[in-house]
This record gives structure tokens, C-alpha cells and sequence, in this order.
């Protein structure tokens, strides 16, 4: 695992910013303001910050995809590989830069592994007889060789990312931007992409510039830290100190004893292929259930059976209709704010849609598209819309990614004070701190199946179980292993 301290020789300046500006259009106030900084190629780079202060915007102002995407609003000067950005031509960028984004879906083309990987070496002018090779090495490589002929959108969240790295890496670029790239993998999947990273880095000598919140998994990787503020400047730049995770006490609920929502023996398939099997749980008002096991597991699918999205093959469901909060959740939105998107069910006064907006940390975006707003937002958006609608039954898929300390306190309050009122909630999650904070219950599933449903302090001590899981128990905890020395 990467640990090691590297000597950092005199290189030559990947990207150099000088009294940068960046201002979307229509908005008033500038997005990155003022800044001043170079990155050097061969080095490791983690930019760090509040949720919405700027951090994608900066990535892809580097790959250029803004402003020439989105009619944004540029001052200063930005160089890229000595060479000036409003010099580079359309697609030039690409053969320099790759970029891994934290929604993977977004920069999929075509429907398998192969196809996907064919498309993009196409679209470099790859001579045919070189793709095959080069397809088979990044297969191998990435470790997707059995994924070969596999529709991308039957993959999980974490495959997906690990197809949408392997795109990138494909092309054989000089850098590589990533944002957020561990938000849908499995603690231990984590790590081994970490270590991954670290050798295939260390033998190319990339330049890797990456958005992270959850630093701890990443250990010694980065050379440095480039912290913005929540105003979209420079907070500080300096060498990487790793971080603790965040964590929160955990607070004893009142759990009743009436279902609210009922699966027995529940099984779904889709296009022939049997996603989850013979699932048997009941969701209790008041608790809070937190689903984790391996990517591909099976927990994704899980909460789309559900809340109804997947109609059971055999078995039955029966209780109160449940709100349901997607990895992706623009796919919720409906309106052209996000005060009306909180507001839209029509169940919560006005008074208590501003008690949402400041709770979740959304009064200053409140008038703002939601498809404008940052990841982290849009999930707090559509997780209060949910809140908003009065569901007594809560789906969240990974709720925590992209969120930083602060926001996240806010969604751990949220969901404690929504149990507290009765309601039961499942949340899909990778982050085991945030989990042995809020979960009273922990499903474990692999396979599609369920292993179990967990007391939290029984299975952090369970070494065997997480291992079978992939998962690493909380910091503190007795099993608990600190992802590098």
C-alpha cells in the first residue's frame, strides 16, 4: 500500500493558474475567485474543500471542458503543458488529459465494457490494429476481463467507476483527473484501487490531480493539498497531512415495534439475470437500517425493490409506500429551483421548507437550478424533497458521497431526528464511521443475498465477516485497520 514519501525532482508545470476567475452564466457571485497556483507534472494532488465551493469547476476548467461546455465567465490566465487553454483546439485536450467523473454514467457512450473502451480509442484515430491490445491490457489491468462483454448499465455504481477509470487510463494520457473516485467502491475495493493507483502512477509518472472528501483511505498517496474555501479561493496549499475520518456519536433512538414496510422472499431479475434473491426483512418505525457488502452486491437493487422501481419476480411487499433517493439523484428533479424542488409534493408549509433549507445547508443556492449545483447538494436537495413529501419510509443509495464534515453532521441529523419521529430508514453506504454513528441495524448482503442483519457493535468486532464483505470496521473499533501504515 502506498505509504512511502517520494523525493519530488524539479519537473515541468503541468497546469499554471494566475489570478483565475470562473463565474458561471447568470450568476452574480464568481464560482472560483482569484487564483494563483501551478501543479507540476508528475505530482499527486488532492483538492479539498466544503461541499459546492468550487472543486469540480476547477477540474474541468483544467481538462477544458469549461468554459467551452457551459458559456461560463473567465478572468486571469490558465496554462496548460506550457501551452495557452483558449489556444487548444476542440478534442485536443483529450490526448493530454483524462478525466474520471463522480458520476460515471455521465461520460458513458456505448452499451458493453468493450464497446466503450473501442469508442474512445476510436475517437483518438487508435489504428485497428493496435485496439484489440491495448483493450486487452487495460481489461487486464483494471481487473475487468470477465467484464469484457457486460452492459455498463447493469453494472453497480463501483464497477462503473472502475469501467469509467479504465476509459481514461485507455487513452494513455499525461494526467489524470479524478473527481471523488472512491464515492461507489467498497472500502477494500478502495484501498486495492489506492494501491493500484500508486503503482501504475509511479511507473508512468502521471500527474494526478483528485477531488476527495474521505482522505483516510487514501494514506500517503498525495503529495500535496489544495484546500478552497467556501468562497472559491485558496484556504491553504500545502504538503498532504491525512485526515481522520469524521464521526459522530451515536445517539440511542426509541425504536417501536410497527412495520412500516414488509419483503418476503423477495427475488428480481432483469434482462434473464437474477439480481437479488429471496430477501426476508421488515423495516421498523423508528430504526435506522444501514445496507453495506461488496460492489455488485446487490444493495442498490435492493432499495429499487423496494420502493417499486423493480417489480419482484417471486415474492411479495407490502406497507407504506417509500421515498427513495438514487446515486444519482437528478434523476428526481422536477422543477427549475431547489426551494421548488423541496416545495414540489406540496405536504411541508413554507415554514417548514425554510427549516429544511437551513438545515440541510441550502439557503444560498436556494433560487439556483438544481442541476447547477454541486453533487453533494443535489443529494442533500433530493434527500429533503423525500423529508419534504412526509414519507414514513426513507431509501437513501449512498447519501454521504460528496459530502463534507459539516454536511454531513447536517444529514445525521436530519435522518436521527426523522427516526426519532417514527419513521424507518435504510441507507445504502461504504462509509462504516458514519454508519456505527446513525445504523441501530446493519444488513450485510454479497451475492445478491442476504448474509444477515447485524447488531453494529457485534460486527466490528467480527474480523471474518468484514473480510467476506470487503469492509473495514470503524476507526476506534476493535477490528478496526487503518488503511495504510
Amino acid at each position: 500500500m502506498p505509504g512511502r514519501k517520494r523525493a519530488m525532482p524539479v519537473r515541468s508545470q503541468a497546469f499554471a493558474l494566475e489570478d483565475y476567475s470562473f463565474c458561471y452564466p447568470d450568476t452574480q457571485q464568481a464560482t472560483l475567485n482569484h487564483l494563483t497556483l501551478s501543479i507540476e507534472q508528475g505530482q499527486r494532488v488532492v483538492i479539498t474543500g466544503p461541499s459546492g465551493c468550487g472543486k469540480s469547476s476547477l477540474l474541468y476548467l483544467l481538462n477544458r471542458l469549461y468554459p467551452a461546455n457551459c458559456d461560463g465567465i473567465v478572468s486571469g490566465s490558465l496554462d496548460i503543458y506550457g501551452k495557452q487553454s483558449d489556444r487548444y483546439e476542440a478534442g485536443e485536450i483529450n490526448k493530454t488529459i483524462a478525466t474520471v467523473f463522480q458520476d460515471p454514467d455521465a461520460q458513458f457512450c456505448m452499451p458493453t465494457v468493450e464497446e466503450e473502451l473501442a469508442f474512445t480509442l476510436e475517437n483518438l484515430h487508435t489504428p485497428r490494429e493496435d485496439m484489440q491490445y491495448r483493450i486487452d491490457a487495460i481489461l487486464s489491468k483494471t481487473g475487468l476481463v470477465e467484464y469484457r462483454k457486460r452492459i455498463i448499465q447493469t453494472l453497480s455504481g463501483g464497477w462503473k467507476q472502475r469501467v469509467a477509470t479504465a476509459c481514461a487510463l485507455i487513452m494513455e494520457p499525461k494526467c489524470l483527473l479524478l473527481d471523488e473516485p472512491l464515492t461507489h467502491l467498497d472500502p477494500v475495493t478502495a484501498m486495492e484501487f489506492v494501491s493500484w493507483l500508486d503503482a501504475l502512477q509511479a511507473e508512468h509518472q502521471l500527474t494526478v490531480v483528485a477531488i476527495e472528501h474521505k482522505l483516510e483511505l487514501w494514506g500517503a498517496f498525495f503529495d500535496r493539498e489544495i484546500a478552497l474555501t467556501k468562497d472559491g479561493t485558496i484556504g491553504k496549499d500545502a504538503a498532504f497531512d491525512a485526515k481522520s475520518p469524521t464521526f459522530f456519536t451515536r445517539r440511542k433512538r426509541s425504536i417501536r415495534q410497527d412495520t412500516l414496510l414488509a419483503a418476503e422472499q423477495l427475488t428480481v431479475s432483469k434482462n434473464g439475470i437474477r439480481l437479488i434473491s429471496d430477501i426476508s426483512l421488515a423495516l421498523i418505525s423508528g430504526q435506522v437500517t444501514v445496507v453495506a457488502g461488496p460492489n455488485g452486491s446487490g444493495k442498490s437493487t435492493l432499495l429499487k425493490a423496494l420502493c417499486g422501481i423493480y417489480k419482484p419476480f417471486t415474492g411479495s411487499l407490502r406497507g407504506k409506500p417509500a421515498g427513495y433517493v438514487p446515486q444519482s439523484p437528478e434523476q428526481l428533479f422536477l422543477t427549475t429551483t431547489v426551494e421548488d424542488e423541496l416545495a414540489f409534493s406540496g405536504k411541508s408549509s413554507p415554514a417548514e421548507i425554510k427549516r429544511l433549507l437551513d438545515g440541510l445547508f441550502l439557503q444560498q443556492i436556494a433560487y439556483a437550478h438544481p442541476f447547477s449545483i454541486s453533487h453533494g447538494q443535489k443529494r442533500r436537495v433530493a434527500t429533503g424533497a423525500m423529508v419534504a413529501d412526509k414519507r414514513k419510509v426513507l431509501l437513501l443509495d449512498e447519501p454521504t458521497a460528496g459530502q463534507d464534515e459539516q454536511s454531513l453532521k447536517e444529514l445525521y441529523e436530519l435522518i436521527d431526528a426523522h427516526a426519532q419521529e417514527g419513521c424507518a430508514i435504510v441507507i445504502v453506504t461504504h462509509d462504516m464511521n458514519f454508519a456505527s454513528s446513525v445504523a441501530d441495524s446493519i444488513l450485510l448482503m454479497k451475492a445478491g443475498s442476504l448474509t444477515g442483519i447485524f447488531d453494529p457493535a457485534l460486527l466490528w468486532g467480527n474480523d471474518e465477516l468484514l473480510q467476506e464483505h470487503r469492509l473495514l470496521a470503524p476507526k476506534g473499533t476493535k477490528a478496526y485497520a487503518p488503511a495504510f501504515a
